[in-house]
């Protein structure tokens, strides 16, 4: 429940991050296992940058862009220990969320990128990023912060399977159970299950008919959206889905 409770609390605090699905469970328990401020962090296709709470106003700017925009931080919110609201009783109000100390942004690589060059705007002083210790000066001789990002391979597709079928690919944790449902099996969330090609990796090819399914994942009971496939749709129950297209 108190997990369930953080990932609604995020998404309200957070509100829309660039191209990071937060529809994605595990970019959501990525953001809420950060242990405090600290260097930046690859996750997937983006850099989390962090820093102290304490700071009124935290903006980042990156070299890609010309230094011509600044990102505004956002206040990393989760909930309260219940033990201690109800140690405080019947006290008015009584705060249920807490400040955890962080203020984030998430950027989305861009493509095509060897190093990722920013600068941060603190308490409105532009500044190298103080967590960071990887700095380098740029042409005009200015101390700019740098992430290293390293060389990605090509990310699987759904789209990437022999001719009539469709293959789904999920990362999570060793030992996992994964399984696949859409309107080619009824939604039956136990039919297919993928299989642990590599540690963390789980695949499984369909072949199918021509044309267009949807689909989710299926993971310690949650439905989950294809991380590997952009189209998206709304289902007639109201859900979402993937949506893949067969020719």
């Amino acid at each position: 429940m108190k997990s369930i409770m953080a990932t609604a609390l995020l998404i309200l605090t957070i509100g829309i991050i660039g191209a990071a699905d937060l529809e994605s469970y595990q970019f959501i328990d990525r953001l809420l296992t950060l242990p405090g401020p600290g260097a930046p962090v690859i996750f997937e296709d983006t850099v989390i940058f962090t820093a102290p709470s304490s700071y009124r106003r935290v903006g980042i700017s990156f070299a890609f862009e010309g230094y011509s925009r600044v990102y505004w931080y956002k206040k990393l919110m989760i909930p309260e220990d219940p033990a201690v609201i109800a140690a405080m009783g019947k006290k008015k109000n009584i705060n249920p969320n807490k400040d955890s100390g962080i203020l984030f942004h998430v950027q989305t690589i861009p493509e095509d990128i060897g190093n990722l060059d920013y600068r941060m705007v603190i308490e409105g002083l532009w500044t190298p990023d103080p967590l960071n210790p990887l700095a380098v000066r740029d042409e005009a001789g200015l101390t700019q912060s740098r992430v290293a990002i390293p060389v990605r391979a090509k990310p699987p597709s759904t789209f990437d399977a022999p001719a009539g079928s469709l293959r789904f690919t999920y990362n999570s944790a060793p030992g996992e159970t994964i399984t696949v449902g859409g309107t080619f099996n009824g939604w039956d969330p136990f039919m297919y299950e993928l299989r642990e090609t590599s540690p963390g990796v789980y695949t499984l090819t369909l072949a199918l008919p021509p044309g267009t399914y949807q689909y989710v994942f299926f993971h310690r009971g949650e439905r989950l959206l294809d991380p590997h496939n952009p189209n998206k749709i709304y289902t007639k129950q109201g859900m979402t889905a993937s949506v893949a297209k067969i020719p």
